[in-house]
């Protein structure tokens, strides 16, 4: 029974589905299976290297990895954006990303994708002050999770944009790895801080997102931040085993504590796990100390600004990461023939 009754409902690269991996959408597609598929492969052996754009750039970060290193990196990140045409997360480039991610899948890439969404409450475009770093009042957060109520329909609403656009990913056959309503356990934006307001709305998007919309192309990711000041414990917010494929952390104070990692790995219980973003990326060392973290996905602007060139040329050119091509011939070498 749908949780949300209250509503209404390049260079060409490919690869064929072999069945594997279990995905918590029984009905997701032959591709968004067969990447969690090689997602569980790859984990523990590399991790791929990654970059996300703003909306603005399209994929200009990502020509700047390859400015940088000589190399393209594996995952292709972008967001949806919540603000004013022409700016750095301007709503006017969602069809544009689309066609863009639809591209650089034909080309290999892995494709990432999230939302900083403003506020039901509010209507696009927003800031990120001012709508996706507010807040909502107990009464808000009640009429939004409750269905039939004027703000659920609101949200209904607002999620069934982006929906349309992911349809469009769909019906191209490309998957996505989906990172909802991210950083939960931190305190800043307005899904954050309350567990079980959090994992109420997770589910109630899973739930629009699967069975309203069918959205079978999408790997669900619940993405949390790392533990320190003013964070609570993953698992304080983790929605559930049967609505998540992959977990992953965001980390920026470049420490990369062991204790963020063994967390998430035993919240995991045998998921993949991921570096949904970072600011300064993770040594080669780190990552063989912590091999299990299948991606990373530096932040648009941080490549350069976070990093010495040394180091980010150790980090692709490592033997425990992958780059786009090394990515696409360890697709080859786990694929089998026909």
């Amino acid at each position: 029974m749908s949780l949300i009754s209250g509503c209404e409902r390049g260079e060409e690269f490919s690869f064929e589905w072999t069945p594997g991996a279990f995905t918590v959408n029984p009905d997701a597609s032959p591709e968004a299976k067969q990447l969690l598929q090689l997602l569980y492969d790859v984990s523990g052996k590399y991790t791929l290297t990654g970059q996300h754009n703003h909306p603005v750039f399209i994929s200009g970060r990502t020509e700047e990895a390859k400015q940088l290193t000589g190399y393209y990196p594996a995952v292709w990140g972008q967001e949806f954006g919540q603000s004013l045409a022409n700016s750095l997360d301007g709503v006017n480039f969602r069809q544009r990303n689309m066609e863009e991610a639809i591209r650089k899948y034909h080309q290999g890439f892995v494709i990432t994708l999230m939302w900083h969404a403003i506020r039901p409450i509010d209507d696009e475009p927003g800031t990120f002050d001012g709508n996706v770093m507010a807040r909502l009042t107990d009464t808000q957060w009640r009429k939004l999770l409750t269905p039939g109520t004027r703000l659920h329909q609101r949200w209904c609403d607002q999620v069934d944009v982006i929906a349309g656009y992911l349809a469009e990913l769909r019906d191209a056959g490309v998957p996505v790895l989906w990172r909802p309503y991210h950083e939960p356990n931190g305190d800043w934006f307005w899904w954050c801080g309350n567990p079980e307001r959090y994992k109420k709305l997770y589910r109630m998007l899973f739930d629009r997102f699967i069975n309203v919309h069918h959205l079978n192309n999408l790997i669900w990711v619940f993405n949390g931040t790392e533990i320190r000041n003013n964070v609570m414990p993953y698992a304080d917010f983790y929605p559930g085993d049967d609505v998540v494929d992959v977990l992953a952390t965001d980390v920026y104070s470049e420490n990369f504590q062991r204790s963020d990692y063994q967390d998430l790995l035993t919240l995991a219980n045998g998921k993949p796990i991921g570096l949904g973003e970072v600011g300064k990326l993770p040594p080669p060392d780190t990552l063989a100390n912590q091999p299990k973290y299948c991606w990373f996905m530096c932040w648009s602007g941080y490549l350069a600004e976070k990093n010495k060139a040394a180091d980010i040329e150790a980090v692709y050119d490592a033997p425990n990461t992958l780059t786009l091509d090394e990515w696409k011939e360890f697709v080859r070498e786990s694929t089998p023939p026909n």
